[in-house]
């Protein structure tokens, strides 16, 4: 039984680590970025940074886009912001409008990612994405998306790629399984941090 626990937890322990949202080369969340960070960028004023704050959590990067549009910033000075701030798409279910808003994505890459799906981890993104691409793009790329996390088997390393997560939540992740419902996720988060903060943890999740 011994040998049996230590072999088990010795695969554990070599099992590949896949970080399930991409490492940011620049790009900050948007979602939590904060508001003396977001008056510092071209075209956000000290007005559209208060209200950019209070519109938090944008679920997608098409309803930041829609803000920064309703705050009177035209497309292009919008597209150019996202050099700088993101909200990260679901790889398996972002429409071609929200990868699109990738800077320098276009039409092609959001066939690309669409094509491949399902995605399961980065090293999937990276082999099948370097087809077209160098590896310092596809860095770029990734930075701008994420992979659902499974609730019941994502690894500390994992949790703590999603923005604003940290340790703490990376175990408070774990502290709750099994995860069977989104009630239950809200319910036991919500002990720690309101509805907003456990909406914007749950995009990133996925329970099987």
């Amino acid at each position: 039984m011994t040998r049996f626990v230590a072999f088990t937890l010795a695969l554990l322990l070599a099992a590949p680590v896949f970080a399930q949202v991409g490492k940011s080369q620049g790009v900050v969340d948007a979602n939590t970025i904060t508001e003396a960070e977001l008056a510092k960028l071209p075209g956000i004023t000290p007005a559209i940074a208060k209200a950019l704050i209070a519109a938090r959590p944008f679920d997608s990067a098409t309803s930041l886009n829609a803000f920064l549009l309703g705050q009177k910033l035209t497309q292009d000075q919008a597209n150019a912001l996202y050099k700088n701030i993101f909200v990260n798409i679901n790889l398996n279910t972002a429409s071609a409008a929200e990868i699109m808003l990738i800077p320098g994505a276009g039409k092609r890459m959001a066939h690309e990612f669409e094509e491949y799906r399902p995605w399961k981890s980065y090293a999937q993104f990276e082999k099948e994405i370097g087809k077209y691409v160098d590896a310092k793009e596809v860095a770029r790329l990734a930075q701008y998306t994420f992979i659902p996390l499974n609730l019941n088997t994502a690894s500390p390393a994992d949790f703590m790629t999603i923005p604003g997560a940290g340790k703490r939540f990376a175990h408070e992740f774990q502290e709750y399984r099994p995860w069977k419902t989104q009630a239950q996720f809200e319910k036991e988060i919500g002990k720690y941090v309101d509805a907003k903060e456990v909406r914007r943890f749950w995009r990133y999740m996925v329970i099987q």
